[in-house]
């Protein structure tokens, strides 16, 4: 029998709290090279469906296959981005995991992705928030207004229990709807501005989470010792900071190092030592100066997906949630 988990499932199990520790675990092992996570291939879908396009896709399909050593569940994430999706009303990004057991390659599980993957991005920032950000109150500086920005404050507001302020800015309204939002479930005051440099003005952790192809805010704007969190940032075409932020960072830090040197953020500074977070996690990397800058970057891993898929889908087991079908 496999259990399946809808989105409604999987947030009526889902909590952030909860959630840290294992996203922390994850990197651990990961850095300790106690993972299996292959090449993840994209390709091109829907070449042939538009008849006023035929030679263009309608979207790219990615794989992402990962194991933690020990772990019950090996995971494969199955992601489409459909661009277009935006005009229909749909997310632009769909995902799902499935979880086949480790012992006997027998299928278990196929849970909704969307709500775990941000979920364990947000948990990135969070912990990253936690050993990295100066100690004291966090004035927190969010550069977009969906999802991801929402998880990424739940989740440093989780991890950190420090945050005293939040500065939303995004160019459209929604920034005021992403204020109001998170100022009522947080009970933080949160503040739509109207630029990104009135955003990070003297703020001590700033994060982006955009789509963006150009940088999102001015890095000589940046106060001395701020740490920034980019999770926006995953290809050669995407970019979020600029070199400014670049050139003034202390130290850079990677999920995926090797991959994160790929990104627009980082691909012009290959001189520049990339360092990995789970080794912040583990112990062995900490901050040295309360002045000096920091950025983390994120590509996100099909590791932290595959131990978030685990604990989720236990949990939901646990209280028999989701449905049981026979393949």
């Amino acid at each position: 029998m496999v259990r399946v988990l809808s989105a409604d499932n999987v947030a009526s199990v889902l909590d952030i709290d909860a959630l840290l520790p294992v996203v922390a675990e994850a990197f651990e092992k990961q850095h300790a090279g106690a993972v299996e996570r292959p090449d993840r291939p994209h390709y091109p879908f829907g070449i042939g469906l538009d008849p006023d396009a035929p030679a263009e896709p309608t979207g790219t399909g990615l794989c992402m296959p990962a194991y933690v050593h020990g772990a019950d569940y090996v995971a494969t994430k199955l992601v489409a981005v459909c661009e277009d999706n935006v005009a229909r009303g749909l997310p632009t990004v769909t995902a799902q995991l499935a979880l086949t057991d480790a012992e006997t390659g027998q299928p278990v599980g196929y849970l909704a992705g969307n709500r775990i993957t941000n979920a364990r991005t947000g948990c990135i920032g969070g912990l990253a928030a936690r050993e990295l950000a100066v100690d004291g109150p966090i004035d927190l500086a969010v550069i977009g207004a969906g999802k991801q920005a929402r998880w990424q404050t739940r989740a440093i507001a989780a991890a950190t229990d420090a945050l005293e302020s939040i500065r939303i800015y995004a160019p459209s309204d929604s920034r005021v709807d992403c204020a109001a939002e998170l100022e009522a479930e947080l009970d933080v005051p949160v503040q739509p501005v109207s630029s990104p440099r009135d955003a990070v003005a003297d703020a001590t952790v700033v994060v982006t989470a955009t789509t963006s192809s150009e940088p999102v805010f001015p890095g000589d704007e940046l106060a001395p010792g701020t740490l920034v969190i980019a999770v926006g940032a995953y290809t050669p075409e995407t970019r979020e900071l600029d070199d400014e932020t670049i050139g003034r960072a202390a130290r850079l830090f990677g999920d995926v190092p090797e991959e994160a040197v790929e990104t627009g953020d980082l691909r012009d500074h290959a001189d520049r030592e990339v360092e990995p977070f789970g080794a912040v996690i583990a112990g062995g990397r900490e901050r040295e100066a309360d002045d000096e800058i920091l950025v983390v970057e994120s590509v996100g891993s099909a590791v932290l997906d595959a131990a978030s898929a685990e604990a989720i889908f236990d949990r939901a087991v646990s209280r028999d949630v989701g449905t049981k079908v026979a393949l």
